[in-house]
């Protein structure tokens, strides 16, 4: 009588035997002379340590935002300086409409914006070096024993690293994931993986208020985005997509070096996307926010409509200590997070980086600071994610879900930070 041999086990039985088969044909074809260590040997006796494994993993994703942040400031100041000269040149055309129109939306928006290119720059050629080199590889195997006790599956691993650069192809990639709770589960965390558009934000905010510290800062929320991604994947595996993890079968390409063209052309064509988005919705975007802002003509900024709109959103964000201008921002960065920072742009009249810094370190506690960004962290990306995971889910219901229960994890863990910074004296 035989007994039916589940799918999971059928898949890790079939791979023992190929291995097996495998081996039998070198045993009886390839003569073995001594071989010494080679490199890839000597950097998996680290890498692919239990123990070691993880925290390797972490100091590389520091040093990768150490890197992205520090590099990348002479750069983002000689940007700044440029569209500064151009909004003091916008500021002498004599029309006040035309002049406020290209100063303070057009400039004080999308040129704003482009300072930010340098470290989504950076962070993009950090990624495919990674990937290009094999570490990426070793990054899944070191991590899936975690995440499988956490409910995700260790090719979960390899979309939420992708989450990093951007969650729309992140999420397309889930398409390897067989199992189909497995790829529900981690399309529905990707999401709060920081993607490169939050990146200028946090430059923004940390920049204006933590100095030195600025880079850590960055690096805590890249963490703090993996470790709610990985509690939400175990809330769901328990609740609404119950059962076990499918094995997770990997193997392991040799450590290269990585090639300087390939690199550097995969970085150009995700930077690329990126121009482009900034051209198209982020240019549309900066004009909306210009015509709230500057309507009804002649009214103070808090009767614009823009004033209006953040006034009536404030009081339920009050809690957190954000003001109207912080509401206005959270609620366009449902178009693309990059608008955040449009949006302070545009809502305090600065052209330059600096400038807006020196107001938002005035406005706003570093608690505060911290808990925006939070919340800027974990609330649902971009409309374009929007749609993709209705596309690769073919459900309204976990679309509409995911999107609400970020919202309410973004109240909730920003709340949380408030609450616990003010007992221990930091508010």
């Amino acid at each position: 009588m035989s007994s039916k041999i589940p799918k999971e086990d059928l898949e890790v039985l079939l791979a023992d035997r190929r291995y097996e088969s495998i081996g039998t044909i070198i045993q009886s074809t390839v003569l073995k002379g001594e071989r010494g260590w080679t490199l890839t040997d000597v950097l998996d006796r680290a890498f692919l340590d239990r123990y070691l494994g993880i925290p390797l993993f972490l100091t590389l994703l520091w040093a990768m935002f150490q890197f992205t942040y520090e590099v990348s400031a002479p750069f983002m100041e000689l940007i700044d300086m440029f569209f500064g000269w151009l909004g003091k040149l916008a500021a002498l055309i004599p029309n006040e409409y035309v002049a406020s129109f290209i100063g303070n939306g057009l400039i004080g928006g999308i040129g704003f914006i482009m300072v930010f290119i340098v470290p989504i720059a950076f962070l993009f050629l950090w990624i495919s070096v990674l990937e290009d080199s094999g570490y990426l590889a070793r990054a899944a195997f070191v991590m899936d024993r975690l995440m499988s006790s956490l409910g995700l599956h260790g090719r979960s691993f390899m979309p939420m690293l992708l989450g990093f650069g951007c969650n729309i192809p992140a999420v397309m990639a889930t398409r390897s994931i067989e199992g189909e709770k497995d790829r529900l589960i981690t399309i529905l965390v990707n999401p709060f993986m920081s993607c490169g558009a939050r990146l200028p934000v946090y430059i923004l905010f940390a920049g204006a208020l933590f100095g030195v510290y600025a880079g850590s800062v960055v690096w805590s929320l890249y963490v703090l985005g993996v470790v709610v991604a990985v509690l939400s994947a175990l809330l769901f595996r328990k609740t609404i997509a119950k059962g076990e993890p499918s094995p997770f079968l990997l193997e392991l390409p040799i450590f290269r070096r990585p090639k300087v063209g390939t690199s550097l052309r995969t970085t150009w064509e995700r930077t690329s996307i990126w121009v482009k988005k900034v051209f198209t919705i982020l240019l549309a975007g900066a004009i909306v926010l210009w015509i709230l802002a500057s309507f009804p003509w002649g009214a103070e900024l808090e009767a614009s409509y823009a004033g209006m709109i953040g006034h009536a959103i404030q009081p339920i964000l009050a809690p957190l200590g954000f003001d109207w201008r912080a509401a206005v921002g959270l609620l366009f960065g449902f178009m693309a997070k990059e608008i955040v920072v449009e949006t302070f742009s545009i809502l305090y009249a600065v052209e330059s980086e600096a400038g807006l810094m020196t107001i938002i370190g005035q406005s706003m506690t570093p608690l505060v600071a911290y808990a925006f960004m939070t919340f800027t962290l974990l609330y649902m990306p971009c409309l374009a994610l929007f749609g993709t995971i209705k596309r690769e889910t073919g459900s309204w219901k976990w679309t509409v879900f995911i999107t609400i229960y970020g919202i309410v994890v973004a109240y909730l863990v920003a709340a949380i930070i408030i609450g616990t910074g003010t007992l221990l004296g930091f508010g």
